[in-house]
Order: C-alpha cells, then sequence, then structure tokens
C-alpha cells in the first residue's frame, strides 16, 4: 500500500473540486463515496507529519466530523426514501475546504518516532534533513524496502562522519590520514580540503584514527560502506550480491553505531 502523505490528500482534494475557487460547493455533487475517501486518505497520513498547531488540527476534526454527519444524514434519507439533502457550504467553509488547506501546512517528510535528535549538529536545517534521512530509513526497513534501508543508512552514515570531520583541523584530518594509510586500513590519499569529494570508506577510516568512532562502530560501518556501493547496478552485478534483509540489517546498525557514538 502506498504511503499516504498531506500533498497527496491536497491533490485529491483538488481533483474532486471541479471548480476550487467557486463561491458555494454542494456536497451532494461531490458524492457520499469521494467523501468517505477523504476521511479515509485523511485518516492514513501518519501522525508524525500532521504538524499543525492545535486551533488548526481541530479544525479539521470539525471538518472531519461535519463529513461523517452528512453521511450518516444521506444513509437516513436513503432509507427512508428520500432525496439527500444538498449540504450547501461558502468554498472555504467547506468541510472538504478546510482540511485541504490544514493539510496544505503540513510536511510529507519527518523524522519517524523515536528517532534520535541529533542536537550535536547545530545546524539546524543540516539537523532537520538528516533526521529526516534517519526516519526515512526506519520507514524503509519496517516496510521490507531492503535496497532503500541499506543504500539510505549508509549515505546518513557518511553524512554524519563528514560533518563531524568538518569540525577537525585540517592538521589532524592530515595525521590521521597518514595514520590509517601506514596502518593499510586505507590506500587512498583524500583531499582534507575537500572533504565533500571523500567517501564513506575514507570518513570511516579517518574518523577511527581520530577517535570519533569507537572500533566496533568502525567495523560495523565498513560494511554499511560496501552495502552502499550496490546503489549502482553495474557494482552489484559485478560482485554478485544483491540488497536484502540482512544488508538492510548490517548497513542501519552501523549507522546506528554512527549516531550513538557521536550523540554526547
Amino acid at each position: 500500500m502506498p504511503r499516504v502523505v498531506p500533498s497527496r490528500v491536497v491533490d485529491f482534494i483538488d481533483q474532486i473540486q471541479a471548480q476550487p475557487f467557486a463561491e458555494f460547493v454542494r456536497l451532494k455533487n461531490i458524492g457520499s463515496a469521494t467523501l468517505s475517501a477523504v476521511l479515509a486518505l485523511t485518516d492514513e497520513i501518519p501522525d508524525e507529519l500532521l504538524t499543525m498547531d492545535t486551533q488548526a488540527y481541530a479544525s479539521m476534526i470539525v471538518a472531519k466530523e461535519q463529513i461523517k454527519d452528512v453521511l450518516a444524514t444521506w444513509n437516513a434519507n436513503r432509507t427512508a426514501g428520500q432525496s439527500l439533502l444538498s449540504f450547501d457550504f461558502p468554498h472555504h467553509l467547506s468541510p472538504v475546504a478546510q482540511i485541504r488547506n490544514v493539510l496544505a501546512l503540513c510536511p510529507d517528510q519527518s523524522p519517524a518516532p523515536g528517532t534520535s535528535e541529533l542536537n550535536f549538529i547545530t545546524d539546524a536545517d543540516l539537523r532537520t534533513n538528516l533526521r529526516n534521512d534517519i526516519g526515512a530509513v526506519t520507514r524503509a526497513l519496517s516496510n521490507g524496502e531492503w535496497k532503500a534501508a541499506t543504500v539510505l543508512a549508509g549515505s546518513a552514515a557518511e553524512a554524519l562522519l563528514l560533518y563531524t570531520l568538518r569540525q577537525r583541523s585540517l592538521a589532524e584530518i592530515g595525521r590521521a590520514i597518514a595514520s590509517a594509510k601506514a596502518s593499510g586500513n586505507m590506500t587512498a590519499n583524500p583531499d582534507p580540503t575537500d572533504l565533500d569529494r571523500w567517501n564513506l570508506h575514507e570518513c570511516i577510516e579517518v574518523s577511527a584514527v581520530l577517535g570519533i568512532i569507537r572500533p566496533n562502530t568502525a567495523k560495523q560501518t565498513r560494511l554499511a560502506k560496501d552495502f552502499r556501493n550496490f546503489i549502482h547496478p553495474g557494482v552489484a552485478q559485478r560482485l554478485g550480491e544483491k540488497c536484502d534483509q540482512a544488508t538492510a540489517l548490517s548497513a542501519v546498525a552501523g549507522m546506528a553505531h554512527v549516531v550513538r557514538d557521536l550523540t554526547p
């Protein structure tokens, strides 16, 4: 079943309102099945995406109850052999329009419940984006989307390590690169002045030398490094590997280890 997000419901409502800027809306023209669909779709939106204030939330609840009252009245009309009441509303007071306007203010992405706050990241926008990414990993894992969970977990781990490495001096990073190469854990010679060109492997090895992550975290995250390459079909085919539950769990574990080590 596809994930229902606020913008999808907004688009659906815009489609069923043939005249979105009309002065009045007649609910009978929309029909009971379509109104029921609006309620069902709204109920399927994950709670974490309903980021609205108390007043807006109350307005949405009232609008949903108005639709339920209309549907109940129509059922009674049919049972009694009567014609359906029309229920005309000024457009801006229509319960359908009110639901639409409230949902239009809500995001389609939000961290899943229980996602780490990542308070060690001082950049608010980056913190929000990474929390959303980690939330997406959690949802992909729970939905059995193994490739998405595998690749996204590796990407999130890389972004977290890059952020932390940027807090270190060029001298520290240069010495760590030399140490990682001397130990044989890294053969490349990444540019310490251009971290944006680093890959996950380089982030892991330098972070391990600097003590940013623990040895067991480096070991677990190296698995995520290998699995992240599976986003490239040619690599997966050449290695004869594919993303499955095992790769997803390993990559997510690596990401979780990184979050744990970076959280004060």
